[in-house]
């Protein structure tokens, strides 16, 4: 069974994120969506939240699971024998970041491959700290989200 790790701190998931997903689902037999609790970053959604908020995004797919995780995602991808991790890239400006993180990664996990997937064009500017930042403004995020998290950024923001 081909499985792979889709990582990241959704906060929130936007509909980029949910792009990629879909497609993995059809190119894996199991994606894993792993939302990072340890971000470096002060999250605006609880990790418990984010992970709801993931769920509700994507309940039509039986072949996606959505879990939090602590620590290095290698260590997480060899626990649930992953073998391949994937991330979005959305302009030139994310590749070097990327590229150094799949470096790292490959020198800890060298049986653990990076995969980059490319949202549709309609997803490439979408940002999660764009959301968050429209939405504290009041302006409308309904194209950027799906409405489970425009509510929820509602709720968050007044």
């Amino acid at each position: 069974m081909r499985t792979v790790v889709y990582p990241g701190t959704f906060d929130p998931i936007t509909n980029g994120h949910v792009d990629l997903i879909h497609r993995a689902a059809r190119l894996f037999d199991r994606v894993v969506v792993a939302v990072a609790a340890d971000t470096g970053k002060t999250p605006l959604f609880s990790t418990e939240e984010r992970v709801e908020l993931v769920r509700s995004s994507i309940a039509d797919h039986a072949n996606v699971e959505i879990l939090p995780f602590e620590g290095l995602l290698v260590n997480f991808a060899r626990d649930f024998g992953v073998s391949v991790i994937m991330r979005g890239l959305r302009a030139v400006s994310d590749f070097e970041y990327e590229f150094q993180l799949a470096g790292m990664n490959r020198r800890m996990a060298p049986d653990i491959e990076t995969l980059f997937l490319t949202p549709a064009e309609q997803y490439a500017y979408i940002s999660s700290s764009l959301v968050r930042e429209i939405a504290r403004l009041k302006g409308d995020v309904s194209t950027f989200v799906t409405p489970t998290v425009q509510a929820a950024l509602r709720a968050r923001f007044g």
